[in-house]
């Protein structure tokens, strides 16, 4: 990569008053940083009328392994997003937190505002290892604690080693002899073909989609003792509508191992792999699941374990049983209590429903919690002591926050979107917008059905990019143009089965229609504890 090690232009194009964008060069080098350059679609027209530049600004997403913040840090966080974006706080599906609508004169005093509250957004996008997710819940396991910082630890494994973050956003010197101290034997100075993601999960719970994930670690425990990680390569959700030889999968398990020097070693080299043999000509066609294939997964695996100087042991069995969130209240093994408020699509804000925003920041200030995000962009009150619990449930109560997480239907609160409209640059489709009108359309459908408490696991996406891991859900909406979506079906609840097309750029009245046949027939023919997905698949609707 010709960028000086990640820094390009990026001061000079900070340093532009003309432009609310950055240069063509420094846009894709600014993902390294953590940012996007976005604009305002829902303007362009108005703003090309008259003549004006497109109104552009930055999405910054921040780097958290795990998903895990201090009460300090999202009180940082509430009062950011509310002086530099757009005030929403955005959730992500990768257990993060990102912001929009920052303008490129409040890019680095965000960026400095982060740094004072120890957060950062080095990797959170761009062709390295992405934020690294794990199971988010505490109550999963004894092991949790343990089986988290696998996260923080492959998150440091992950990071490039340029310098360039701390000198264009926070005005560090320049190193004098840069060259040695930077040598970065992972990226080297090529990086890699396209990004990488990393997801770890604890059974009976696949709450992160391991699958999804170009590297998944499933947890084995013994007597709830953690003994080793199987580990699989090759998960992805990206496509691309029209081409073929694009397309999501899940993860293939490769075996099994043992021992954290081990376990880090073929998280690395799996990593070196897709970095010298992965498709550096098409991006298309880059993410490691498309090395995996080319390769075949028994030379992709013999090659790893060259590179490790250690063979993997078989698989371990397991057993995923959900894939949903804890709602509500829970305690631990330490005896800590744990809320689960549900927050639709990940946009944390305050509307006439609920005030999640100074819920949130009214509990931060007690300074007697932390926060988890879930993968499912849901937000944890945790590590919440006994005699510390009725003030937190009364804050919660106050501001509707249990009112809206205990009235959401069972389908509401399995539904995830991705952003879409109105700045993503991708987007075909709305998602997020409108994908809980839509869901406030399917809900009497399953009313009329007696399907009401059943957790269809549904997700929408503006494009075939798969951002809500929408293949891996038992419906999926992908945005085929504004307006119409593909309608896709089968896949199974916990995240093992991909779903498959059923029906081709549908609107909404179709979707409406096809969805209101479809929950008939599964409502009088499906046998007992069967779920959407799986009868879809046995009753042959989608071919596998």
């Amino acid at each position: 990569m010709k960028s000086d090690g990640l820094r390009g232009t990026l001061k000079e194009s900070l340093k532009d008053q003309i432009t609310g964008a950055i240069r063509e060069d420094d846009r894709a080098l600014v993902k390294f940083h953590g940012m996007y350059q976005q604009d305002d679609r829902d303007r362009r027209a108005e703003r090309s009328e008259k003549k004006l530049e497109w109104l552009y600004s930055f999405m910054i997403r921040l780097r958290i392994p795990g998903g895990f913040i201090t009460a300090e840090q999202w009180e940082a966080l509430h009062h950011v997003a509310g002086k530099y974006s757009t005030g929403v706080i955005k959730i992500t599906t990768r257990q993060t937190i990102q912001l929009h609508g920052i303008l490129k004169s409040n890019a680095k005093p965000t960026i400095k505002a982060f740094n004072t509250a120890h957060l950062d957004s080095i990797s959170a996008c761009g062709d390295v290892n992405r934020n690294v997710i794990c199971a988010a819940h505490p109550k999963f396991s004894p092991a949790h604690a343990e089986i988290f910082e696998y996260a923080q630890k492959l998150s440091q494994l992950g990071l490039p080693k340029t310098k360039a973050y701390y000198e264009v956003w926070l005005d560090e010197k320049p190193l004098a002899d840069k060259t040695e101290v930077e040598d970065d034997p992972l990226y080297q100075n090529r990086y890699l073909p396209r990004k990488f993601k990393i997801g770890i999960a604890i059974p009976p719970t696949n709450d992160v989609d391991v699958f999804a994930n170009d590297c998944g670690l499933v947890a084995i425990l013994e007597n709830d003792k953690l003994v080793g990680f199987n580990i699989a390569a090759g998960g992805g959700m990206g496509a691309t509508h029209g081409n073929p030889s694009t397309y999501p999968r899940l993860g293939t398990v490769l075996g099994f191992v043992a021992g954290e020097e081990k376990v880090m070693k073929a998280v690395y080299e799996m990593i070196t792999v897709q970095r010298d043999f992965g498709n550096r000509s098409d991006r298309k066609l880059s993410r490691l699941k498309y090395t995996l294939d080319n390769m075949g997964v028994e030379a992709f695996k013999a090659e790893l374990e060259k590179r490790c100087g250690f063979v993997l042991e078989p698989e371990r069995p397991y057993q995923f049983t959900s894939r949903t969130d804890f709602y509500g209240w829970h305690q631990n093994h330490e005896g800590y209590w744990y809320y689960t408020a549900f927050v639709e699509n990940g946009r944390v804000l305050d509307d006439e429903q609920h005030a999640l925003k100074t819920a949130f920041l009214e509990i931060a200030q007690l300074r007697k919690t932390n926060f988890r995000f879930t993968c499912n962009q849901n937000i944890i009150i945790a590590d919440v002591k006994t005699e510390d619990k009725d003030e937190i449930h009364a804050i919660l109560d106050k501001y509707g926050v249990i009112a809206s997480t205990e009235g959401s239907t069972p389908l509401r609160r399995e539904s995830i979107a991705c952003v879409a409209f109105n700045t993503c640059s991708l987007a075909l489709a709305e998602a997020q917008r409108y994908l809980p009108d839509l869901i406030s359309k399917i809900e009497p459908l399953l009313e009329k059905h007696g399907l009401q408490d059943d957790n269809i696991s549904i997700r929408m996406t503006g494009c075939p990019n798969g951002c809500a891991r929408p293949y891996a859900a038992e419906i999926a909406f992908i945005g085929t143009a504004y307006g119409y979506y593909n309608l896709q079906i089968g896949g199974d609840r916990t995240g093992t089965r991909l779903n498959k097309l059923y029906k081709e750029s549908l609107n909404e009245e179709n979707i409406i229609e096809e969805l209101d046949g479809l929950f008939k027939t599964y409502s009088e023919n499906r046998n007992a504890g069967e779920t959407f997905g799986d009868f879809a698949s046995r009753v042959k609707w989608v071919e596998y």
